[in-house]
């Protein structure tokens, strides 16, 4: 069993021979020539001496199919690897962990926004803030759009055009007068299904002497590049 053992990791202690794996993992009977294909800076004599590796170690198999030899991931000797450290009681465990790390790092914790805003404005928080929230000072520059909201957590907003069609609409996530507010984005404007992709924005008010910087994160956007460029203009 050592002997075994000591032939699969030596073959997983080279990186190409793991990134043949993984290619085999993607697609399972692979040919050599197509193998080489996504290695070109190796020679077909280097991955075939690689593959020659692999199975001695039994981490793949082989099947002929005319001329053509096929190559095929085998994981038996991995799993055997796992099940010599592996305890059926930190099985569990281990799995547990691994799903966790796999979670996290596919989806990460930190999301990069589609747009993030400056400007300094010379005026108050509480001035700014009104004229974020204030219908009567929307018109003035958004769109001649009347926003009207209770601005509390779990409130309605929405920006209606002189004719009573919404512009834009979305929920209030979260109000801390004068300081912070979020709330999501549909774009009602930009008619079906882009009206269907609900986006966030956060408006982050800093007094900095006389000026107060204003700062607006849009994220959580799923529209095409086209759409976003239209938004950000906006």
């Amino acid at each position: 069993m050592d002997a075994e053992q000591d032939l699969v990791f030596k073959a997983l202690a080279d990186p190409t021979r793991r990134f043949l794996l993984d290619l085999l993992f993607q697609e399972d009977g692979r040919s050599l020539g197509a193998l080489c294909t996504q290695v070109p800076e190796l020679t077909r004599f280097g991955v075939m001496k690689h593959l020659e590796v692999l199975e001695q170690a039994a981490l793949i198999s082989t099947h002929k199919v005319g001329r053509e030899k096929l190559h095929y991931l085998n994981p038996v000797p991995i799993q055997q690897v796992y099940d010599r450290w592996v305890s059926k009681f930190a099985q569990p465990w281990t799995a547990t962990l691994l799903h966790l790390k796999n979670t996290l790092e596919e989806t990460p914790m930190i999301e990069k926004p589609a747009h993030v805003f400056q400007v300094f404005i010379r005026t108050s928080p509480e001035e700014l803030w009104q004229a974020l929230t204030d219908g009567s000072l929307t018109p003035l520059y958004y769109f001649g759009t009347r926003i009207e909201s209770a601005w509390q957590a779990n409130a309605p907003y929405r920006y209606s055009l002189p004719d009573g069609s919404t512009l834009l609409e979305g929920i209030v996530l979260e109000s801390s007068p004068p300081h912070r507010l979020v709330t999501t984005f549909r774009p009602i404007w930009m008619g079906e299904p882009a009206a269907q992709d609900v986006s966030r924005v956060t408006y982050e008010i800093e007094p900095e002497g006389p000026l107060c910087k204003l700062t607006v994160t849009h994220a959580e956007m799923a529209l095409e590049a086209a759409a976003q460029a239209g938004i950000a203009e906006g």
